[in-house]
């Protein structure tokens, strides 16, 4: 059984396909592969499968012989070969649940081959002559080490070790207000810095954007269909077969093949998120907007929320009324509620600073993020072209969400 103090290594020579060390005790949100197979935890499995498995005893007749079990087609996304999910799990036992698609779905590009042409180069995030001002000024002023020092403190605050998957939602008001931009801010930042898998979910099936900001070059399963096919008794190996793998140990699930029409309701996000919670240490979703059902069930179970808004009048005058009937809620839930003021131009028609202290009034975090060029083109996320002072405001606002998931179980 995996080392509680350390199930995040155990989840990573799990990924690399080493054998576990074998511990006398431990628990943890992340299993490896032969826990997954021995057992799991009863709130997430059906009544059918929390029956104990039969003890073996003399049998007066000869027994069937199991029939063999449909290998999943081979392909991006598909289940690895040789490693299924009852290769070793004890007696065979007729699962209780299969609702596998008709087919293996094809994989479909995030950008169709007819538009990969008119993307330009990816410019910095800011230009020449800001980058040599703001070295310059580091220098004269001395800054640089205390800089270092913040962003040290910063990265501990993430590292922390977590009991259970924390899981956090990204939404916004109305479209166009960067959720998803912030969704893929937050995710890269906790992948960089822990050392645990780290789980990006698209719960936006309208076209949505994610995949597209992560740099995936092809979608195959999506939320809706991993909702039917993830089982208690899977390995990680087992789930990220279904995935979209990511730099920094980050993987994603779609929410569409970027069709439109794609659906997905209440029962089937509940399902996938309560499946993959305890494979990962951090799990970031990109809701629909605001009030899309989704998007309410997502921001009600999780344990942090970040309502992405633009740093314009009418966002902030929304978002404050939002907030204000938020205070007639839970106290949890504004408390565990973070701003991601984002401005949408070099030169916001408001007063960013003072419009944030006026959000901040009703007991809601508030993080601005300062206007970014690379940000604002709209395509693949490079953290390397970003401006310092973006990168260093994601990685404070990803701090202090975390923190906030980690008051609430």
């Amino acid at each position: 059984m995996p080392n509680g103090n350390n199930w995040q290594g155990d989840v990573l020579r799990d990924l690399r396909g080493t054998p576990p060390q074998q511990h006398a005790t431990g628990n943890g949100p992340a299993q490896s592969h032969a826990q997954a197979q021995r057992h799991s935890p009863a709130q997430e499995q059906s009544p059918a499968q929390q029956q104990p498995h039969p003890q073996p005893h003399p049998q007066p007749h000869p027994q069937p012989q199991p029939q063999p079990q449909p290998q999943e087609p081979a392909g991006a996304g598909a289940r690895p070969p040789g490693r299924s999910a009852a290769a070793s799990h004890g007696p065979a036992v007729p699962p209780t649940r299969t609702q596998r698609p008709a087919r293996s779905p094809d994989s479909r590009p995030v950008v169709d081959s007819a538009l990969t042409g008119t993307a330009r180069r990816p410019q910095p995030g800011e230009s020449a002559a800001a980058r040599i001002s703001r070295a310059v000024r580091r220098i004269v002023s001395s800054s640089a080490a205390r800089e270092v020092a913040e962003l040290t403190r910063t990265a501990e605050q993430i590292q922390q070790p977590v009991t259970t998957g924390r899981q956090i939602a990204v939404t916004s008001i109305r479209g166009g207000a960067g959720k998803t931009t912030v969704a893929a801010l937050l995710g890269t930042a906790y992948a960089h810095y822990r050392h645990d898998p780290v789980l990006l979910v698209e719960a936006d099936p309208a076209l949505g954007s994610l995949p597209l900001r992560l740099g995936a070059e092809s979608l195959r399963w999506t939320t809706a269909d991993v909702a039917d096919i993830v089982e208690p008794q899977m390995s990680l190996l087992d789930v990220t077969g279904y995935l979209v793998q990511l730099p920094d140990n980050a993987w994603l699930l779609p929410g569409s093949q970027g069709r439109i029409g794609a659906m997905l309701d209440t029962a089937a996000y509940e399902r996938v998120m309560v499946a993959l919670r305890r494979y990962f240490g951090v799990t970031v979703v990109d809701c629909e907007t605001l009030p899309a059902e989704v998007a309410r069930v997502a921001l009600s179970a999780a344990q942090a929320r970040v309502l992405a808004v633009p740093a314009t009048l009418d966002g902030i005058s929304s978002t404050y009324a939002v907030l204000q009937w938020m205070q007639g809620l839970p106290r949890h839930m504004i408390a565990g509620t973070v701003v991601a003021l984002t401005s949408t131009t070099s030169r916001p028609g408001i007063d960013v600073e003072a419009a944030a202290e006026r959000l901040r009034s009703t007991g809601a975090a508030v993080h601005v993020l300062p206007h970014d060029r690379h940000l604002a083109a709209g395509g693949e996320l490079r953290t390397e072209l970003l401006a310092r002072p973006t990168r260093l405001a994601a990685t404070r606002l990803a701090a202090e969400v975390f923190q906030l998931s980690q008051k609430r179980r």
